[in-house]
């Protein structure tokens, strides 16, 4: 213990953060000022070698400045969670990591089974769909989970975000293609190049899905450019998850028949492209992570939530492709309405000069 003693740590106490954009930093000057994303109300967060220990208040204590803790963070030393608990979300991320692979393997079956001349409904296509569909459902989840249970971790992050990557990324482009590509009945001279396009567009939605994890996990406070209200919580650019719904909700709801008609088969290609660079752009997306699973809810929510469910059950297709498109196309309305909100945005009024009386 005396040589434990002697060993020093670093304490940081962290005021705020913000982003700026490089123009404005190169312009920093003497005298200007920065604003934080603290307010003078929240707490101060005390790092021990850049790891959360404690939050608190600052003080001033004779002519030094200094902070009273507060509370404990969940991942101080003494609010550690036992290593049972870390199981709970990683069980939740390997289970998607499974649904990921089942849907690449019943994609594949279901090429075969068309290929072998059955070109209706395929059992296969549909249940690759569903395991997407409850896949969306679990990410949802272990998030959540690791954050109850104080069981967040770097490990955790990083293989959700390499489980997203297969479940959400790679499995819906193998069942957009071998649904939605693979047996068109186009003109000999054109099926080439639908081929090769289709091979191109399912590439490049893996490509926007993994390169929308990465910014998502290097970015602290991303700025959309159509910024909402402060108290509200945000993605900037659609989640990938809700990428892969859309393509299993499209599926699902078409009886998971392979598209023959050319025609179709283009419009398929626009909306995965659409899908592809909606996750790389910079718009904002609910993100629903104001929604507390723990706080009490009030009857209308309950009922809502109900019909909601019942809805689903005794009319899945339609109601579950109607959810995926409205979340698709919230990121499109709002960025819309903001450029016409300050496009017809009357002027300010000036002020008119006051008269006095006398």
């Amino acid at each position: 213990m005396s040589t434990l003693d002697k060993v020093s740590v670093d304490l940081t106490v962290v005021l705020g953060t913000t982003t700026m954009p490089i123009h404005q930093v190169l312009r920093l000057s003497r005298g200007a000022i920065i604003e934080l994303d603290a307010t003078e109300a929240d707490e101060v967060k005390v790092l021990a070698n850049n790891l959360p220990v404690a939050s608190g208040v600052v003080v001033v204590k004779g002519n030094r400045i200094a902070v009273e803790v507060k509370k404990m963070l969940p991942r101080s030393p003494d609010r550690r969670a036992r290593r049972a608990a870390y199981v709970l979300p990683t069980a939740f991320t390997a289970g998607n990591i499974f649904l990921g692979y089942i849907a690449i393997i019943q994609a594949f079956q279901g090429a075969m089974e068309a290929l072998g001349g059955n070109l209706g409904s395929s059992p296969h296509f549909e249940l690759a769909a569903k395991v997407i569909g409850i896949a969306v459902v679990l990410d949802g989840l272990d998030g959540r989970i690791a954050r109850l249970t104080n069981t967040v971790s770097d490990f955790g992050r990083e293989m959700d975000s390499l489980a997203d990557v297969i479940t959400f990324g790679i499995a819906p482009a193998v069942l957009a293609y071998a649904w939605g590509i693979r047996f068109v009945d186009a003109p000999a001279a054109a099926m080439p190049y639908i081929s090769k396009i289709g091979y191109f567009v399912c590439f490049l939605f893996v490509l926007c899905g993994a390169a929308r994890l990465a910014r998502f996990n290097i970015t602290t406070n991303p700025v959309p450019k159509n910024p909402g209200r402060p108290d509200r919580k945000y993605f900037v650019g659609m989640p990938i998850p809700a990428a892969a719904g859309m393509v299993a909700a499209v599926v699902f709801a078409s009886d998971s028949t392979p598209v023959q008609s050319w025609l179709l088969a283009i419009l398929w290609l626009i909306l995965l492209t659409a899908i592809a660079l909606l996750m790389v752009s910079m718009w904002r997306y609910p993100s629903f992570k104001d929604i507390q699973l723990v706080r009490p809810r009030s009857p209308i929510s309950v009922i809502l939530i109900g019909t909601l469910i019942y809805l689903i059950w005794v009319a899945a297709q339609p109601v579950l492709l109607a959810l995926a498109s409205v979340y698709v196309g919230s990121g499109i309305a709002i960025r819309v309405g903001g450029i016409l909100r300050r496009r017809f945005r009357k002027p300010a009024a000036t002020p008119r000069p006051e008269h006095q009386v006398g």
